[in-house]
Formats: C-alpha cells, structure tokens, sequence
C-alpha cells in the first residue's frame, strides 16, 4: 500500500458519511478523468490540424506569388524583388516560423494529455481488479495525482488531491 502525499487526506474526503465512497465509484473517477483528457486531445489534435492547413495554405500562396514575378521576369530582363516584397517574405517566414513553434508546443501539450490520461485507465484497471478498500483507492488515487500533477491538466473539475487539500489548486494556474 502506497503512503498518501498528504497524511489524512482520505479522512477529510470521507469524513462526511453521508458522502461516503465507493471502490467503484473511484474507479469510474479515474475513468471519467482519463475520457476528459482524451476529449482534450482530441481538441488538440484538431487545433493543431487546423494550423497545419494554414500553413500549407500560405505556403502555397507564397510559391504563387514567388512563381508569379518570376514569370514576369523572364519576358524582359530580370527585375530585382522590391524591398516590399523581400519584407512580405520575411514577415511570412517569420509568422510561419512561430507557427510551428505553436504546433511544437500543441503536440508536447497533446502527448502529456495522452500520458496522464493512459496513466489514469491504468490506475483505474489495478484498482478495479486488485483493491477492496476505499481508504487504500483514495490514497493511490490522491498520491497519483500529486506525482503527475493532474490538477494542472483539469482547468474547469477539481481533482480528489485538490479535494483532500492537496497541493495545486486551480487559482494556482
């Protein structure tokens, strides 16, 4: 049995018995936390989707243009590109570049969502399958969630840590 981070924690949580938890009840805590993350994910996903789509985009608008004044230039003798347009294109790679620095982020933000929410099924599955008693769930669940710093991943649903009066509380954030 592992130590809760925060000694009495279970007893602050279940003090009230008419709020009195179950095994059950706690594994489907977890489960619900794991599904939420996975809807973030999906979110991320779909955002970062999105961005990639606009880079393509002005990507492929800048060729256009780049194809363009080449064009141009073949019929008479070469223009030089005007201090405007070497501007537009170093404004372009300049926006495209902090883009991708955007999407970097999303896809880091993204496998931490993935992770926590694996974590969580896991826990779930080893508190379903190989724990009886309340006490011993809630402090797995409470010291699971301290080590992986779960409440920073719930801005709107307060976690059982914050519950218990565990470290990282959503004004924190």
């Amino acid at each position: 049995m592992t130590t809760p981070f925060y000694p009495g924690c279970e007893r602050r949580i279940m003090s009230n018995d008419d709020a009195m938890l179950s095994v059950e009840e706690l594994v489907d805590y977890c489960q619900t936390q794991a599904r939420l993350l996975w809807g973030r994910v999906e979110t991320l996903g779909e955002e970062t989707d999105e961005m990639l789509a606009e880079i393509d985009e002005e990507i492929a608008d800048a060729r256009t243009q780049l194809e363009e004044h080449s064009t141009e230039d073949r019929a008479e003798p070469p223009v030089p590109m005007m201090a405007d347009e070497i501007g537009d294109i170093e404004a372009l790679e300049s926006e495209l570049e902090e883009k991708q620095a955007i999407i970097k982020a999303k896809q880091a933000r993204r496998s931490a969502f993935q992770d926590l929410a694996s974590a969580y099924v896991d826990l779930a599955e080893e508190l379903a399958a190989n724990v009886d008693d309340v006490e011993e769930s809630l402090s797995r669940i409470v010291s699971f969630e301290h080590e992986f710093d779960a409440p920073a991943y719930f801005e709107d649903r307060q976690t059982l840590l914050e519950a218990a009066g565990g470290s990282g509380t959503n004004d924190e954030r």
